[in-house]
């Protein structure tokens, strides 16, 4: 055994053993050495974008995953550790435009410098269950599932509006428009109207939020409420305010049959609405537009910008009447029509009723506008002004109508009530439940992504690809200019005979969202290979996962799309279950500090913290920083989230080339619990390094001793031998406590802790304390294997220890032993009047009287005792308090 620790050395040497032996080759239904069935273990991390280096939240992401693997291994159970890539998207077809290469040869060449650096990590990846989703074996089954949700009517064809840059040509994703503007061309986008294939995610509404309550008690409660406010469920009216508008255009027809539609869940603010608001592209505000230019040119500006509903909620409020009036249900008044900047068409009806007195938004839009402002809900002990706007103008619960006719003095349910009961008696309403939900566009009008198996043939309209066809491979020689989809040049892709009657066609050049990739690609680990099916009976096995982890950024979309996709694929009986992830962890982010300089225009140019060098004041605290380079002041930004844009990451591998992948997994495990976030620091890591050293220095001067030692006999043991054995044995089962409950870094401390005992004992060289040094050196190495596996392993095989247990990757999980754990005699805290004092040791079965002598003459406590005590009152086997 070499005397000093060579990271490098030792982990190559660890992960050439475990290909050798194809260590993590999973496989079901596997066996214990008495022949049962382990039980099954699915842990499973969110797959990553090869962007082509991993960054320091991938590596404590893997980790986390990691550790669960090899505790719950040495546990006993049959474990799956899978690992695959989202590799279609946006982002490849930018590094295509700025390298002027494939989007294909950007991310194969990706993955695999990806995949060395996770070998470097020392995790347990099974790769023979490695997926991409780029791969036509693995879309070939979006395409698949596609084609079935369409013959089911789950999937549908209509008009959605888009990003349109007019420059490039092309739609842009939300992300591609930076206020207002297409991010390379920088024009100023436009809304369009273009045909788009939506998923009925909304049939699923009612129970994807009812098992958010009742079958997803393993998330965390904040994950859980994004995924009920995102579905957003609403109860309310939805109801008409009648007009007898027609378009002399279109045969004199009534538009939308006289009828315009609103939905609200404050019916009972019915009587204070003043006007109404329509969506740009409404059919009311078309109308009004046709012979006024003002109105034309505000709807117009209404379609530029983007379509993000966060951009709207937060844009500047802007609306234009329309000279049109539609007849108030309930009292028979005209009510003004206006155009609102902030009324989607997509979202309802395409129109809402405007109650300035009891609606944030609509009372600013009334200011700017100077419209009626009319108070139907008051408060007791409340006085209203339409001065400002105060909180409790929209409370609902407090409040009862006034100036409502009829309806005065009623509070707010029966309020409700009693109007929808009255517009439904009028046929002009009902009482509705909504969901803010709404249906999935899964259409992109990209390259990089799954072809929509669709072709499209002018005698016989949109023809889905026959299933025998599939996949419907995408070319991967294309390389984006940024001016639109490159399939629509594509001669050989797009040209194709139509299925049905053979006449030339021409194939959807669309391609599929990737949140479609990303719904179902964890149970395609569990089939991997599998040519006959999307999954076979193997994913019954491993299916629901136990354990899912990844950020908290995908804990609205990506989980709510897995969850679709999961039921979906449930009533096709492809699965047997209703969800897909029983436990979910969000681990934290990493944080590091930022460094900036910035010029007279106010541009700041972000500075890697490791360019920078720091001045500290006498405790610590950073004070001034400089620029290596030049020696010149820069600003300390503070901390925030590692990311390009701060310049502000660490590169996992730097840092395993300089102190080794174990003490950066040692450091991501120890800094932080996994679900908060973690602050790097260089000395941090130094730090795990350092104790690393340690552990192999205290098995190097050791080894002698352990590799030859017996087994132990409790009989022979003196009290150091005792003590130290309890000791072990009570961090061992802390350790485990907190393995069981993903508490990592005390799992860490409980590490530190057995180090910190084990050299503190200092035991005699004899065959009886060897053993026990033996015994202990086993579980500290067993409990630290999970987080650091390559020193573990090495020191394993070095002590001796792997020649009567095998690798300690199936070496057991150590067990506490209860009679370790006894003690002959006790520590008991004294306490004088509720305040400490002192503290005895008794023996164990010590009486109470006993307990008392002992207490009342202790030297410390007889400073505070003036007499005899009028009490003690002695808690067994804790504490005395003596009351004076």
């Amino acid at each position: 055994m070499q005397d000093k620790y060579s990271p490098a050395e030792v982990e190559q040497s660890a992960q050439q053993h475990w290909i050798a032996t194809d260590a993590y080759k999973t496989v079901e239904h596997a066996k214990d050495k008495n022949g049962r069935d382990k039980k099954k273990f699915y842990a499973c991390s969110m797959l990553p974008y090869p962007s082509g280096k991993l960054h320091m939240g991938h590596v404590r992401n893997y980790t986390i995953n990691d550790v669960m693997y090899r505790y719950l291994r040495m546990s006993g159970y049959n474990v799956l550790m899978p690992m695959g890539w989202d590799a279609f998207g946006m982002p490849a077809e930018n590094a295509a435009m700025a390298n002027g290469v494939p989007p294909a040869q950007w991310t194969y060449s990706n993955i695999e410098y990806m995949k060395k650096q996770m070998a470097s990590m020392g995790l347990a990846i099974d790769w023979s269950r490695e997926m991409t989703a780029c791969s036509p074996e693995y879309y070939k089954w979006n395409q698949w599932m596609f084609l079935k949700m369409l013959e089911k009517g789950i999937i549908y064809k209509k008009t959605g509006t888009v990003n349109w840059d007019p420059i490039d040509q092309t739609v842009l994703a939300n992300e591609q428009v930076i206020d207002g503007r297409g991010w390379r061309s920088g024009a100023v986008i436009e809304k369009r109207e273009i045909p788009m294939y939506y998923a009925k995610i909304t049939d699923y509404a009612e129970e994807l939020l009812d098992h958010v309550e009742t079958k997803l008690p393993g998330w965390p409660e904040r994950v859980r409420l994004m995924q009920a406010n995102w579905i957003g469920k609403s109860t309310g009216v939805r109801f008409a305010f009648p007009h007898d508008i027609k378009d002399d255009g279109n045969e004199n027809k009534l538009i939308n049959d006289g009828k315009l539609w609103v939905f609200t869940t404050r019916a009972d603010t019915v009587m204070g609405v003043t006007f109404c608001a329509v969506a740009p592209e409404h059919a009311l505000a078309t109308f009004a537009a046709k012979n006024n230019p003002a109105l034309q040119d505000f709807i117009a500006e209404c379609k530029k910008g983007s379509v993000i509903e966060a951009d709207m909620a937060t844009m500047e409020k802007k609306g234009m009447p329309t000279g049109l009036f539609v007849t108030h249900p309930l009292t028979g008044a005209q009510v003004e029509v206006w155009v609102g900047n902030y009324v989607l068409i997509t979202y309802g009806d395409g129109a809402v009723m405007g109650v300035p007195a009891h609606d944030e938004r609509d009372f600013a839009f009334a200011k700017k506008y100077n419209l009626a402002i009319k108070q139907v809900v008051a408060v007791e002990g409340k006085t209203y002004s339409t001065d400002a706007w105060e909180e409790w103008y929209g409370d609902k619960e407090s409040g009862k109508t006034v100036d409502s006719g009829k309806y005065d003095g009623l509070g707010y349910q029966a309020a409700v009530d009693a109007v929808a009961a009255d517009l439904t008696a009028k046929g002009l309403g009902e009482k509705k439940v909504t969901f803010r939900l709404r249906d999935w566009g899964i259409s992109r009008q990209r390259y990089w992504g799954t072809p929509i198996p669709i072709i499209h043939c002018g005698d016989c309209g949109d023809v889905p690809v026959p299933e025998k066809d599939l996949p419907v491979v995408l070319p991967e020689d294309c390389v984006p200019d940024g001016s639109g989809n490159p399939l629509n040049k594509h001669e050989k892709f797009l040209h194709v005979d139509c299925p049905k009657c053979g006449k030339p066609a021409r194939r959807e050049t669309d391609t599929m969202d990737t949140f479609v990739d990303s719904s179902w690609y964890y149970m395609r680990y569990t089939s991997p290979q599998s040519s006959d099916a999307m999954v076979d009976s193997r994913n019954d096995y491993w299916m629901p996962m136990d354990q899912y982890i990844g950020g908290i950024e995908h804990a609205v979309l990506h989980l709510l799309y897995a969850r679709f996709w999961t039921k979906v694929m449930r009533d096709f009986g492809l699965v047997k279950f209703d969800e897909p992830f029983t436990n979910l962890l969000t681990q934290g982010m990493v944080l590091n500090e930022t460094y900036y300089r910035e010029d007279a225009a106010g541009k700041k140019t972000w500075i890697n913290p490791a360019d920078v060098e720091l001045t500290h004041d006498d405790k610590g605290r950073p004070v001034t920083a400089i620029l290596k380079e030049d020696g010149q002041p820069v600003i300390i930004g503070g901390t925030e989230k590692m990311s390009k844009s701060k310049n502000n990451g660490i590169d996992p591998q730097a840092q395993i080339d300089q102190y080794g992948a174990d003490t950066a997994r040692l450091f991501t495990m120890f800094a932080s619990p996994p679900e908060q976030t973690l602050e790097w620091s260089g000395t941090g890591v130094e730090g795990a390094n350092r104790f690393l050293r340690r552990v192999w220095a205290f098995a190097y001067n050791n080894a002698a001793r352990i590799e030859g030692a017996g087994a132990v006999d409790v009989v022979q043991l003196t009290d150091a031998l005792k003590t130290l054995r309890r000791e072990v044995h009570k961090i061992l089962q802390q350790a485990d406590h907190d393995l069981k409950r993903i508490q990592y870094n005390t799992v860490v401390s409980a590490c530190m802790k057995m180090l910190n005992t084990l050299e503190a004992a200092k035991l005699e060289d004899s065959p009886v304390a060897n053993a026990v040094l033996a015994e202990c050196t086993s579980i500290f190495l067993r409990i630290l294997n999970p987080i650091t596996p390559h020193i573990t392993h090495a020191l394993w095989q070095e002590l001796g220890f792997a020649k009567q247990q095998g690798d300690i990757l199936d070496a057991e999980w150590p067990q506490v032993d209860a009679s370790a754990l006894e003690q002959s005699e006790i520590e008991m805290m004294i306490q004088v009047n509720g305040k400490l004092r002192g503290s005895i040791t008794v023996a164990k079965n010590a009486d109470k009287a006993a307990i008392e002598a002992l207490a009342l003459a202790n030297e410390s406590v007889q400073k505070f005792l003036t007499g005899a005590p009028k009490k003690v009152i002695v808690v067994p086997g804790k504490l005395i308090n003596i009351v004076a």
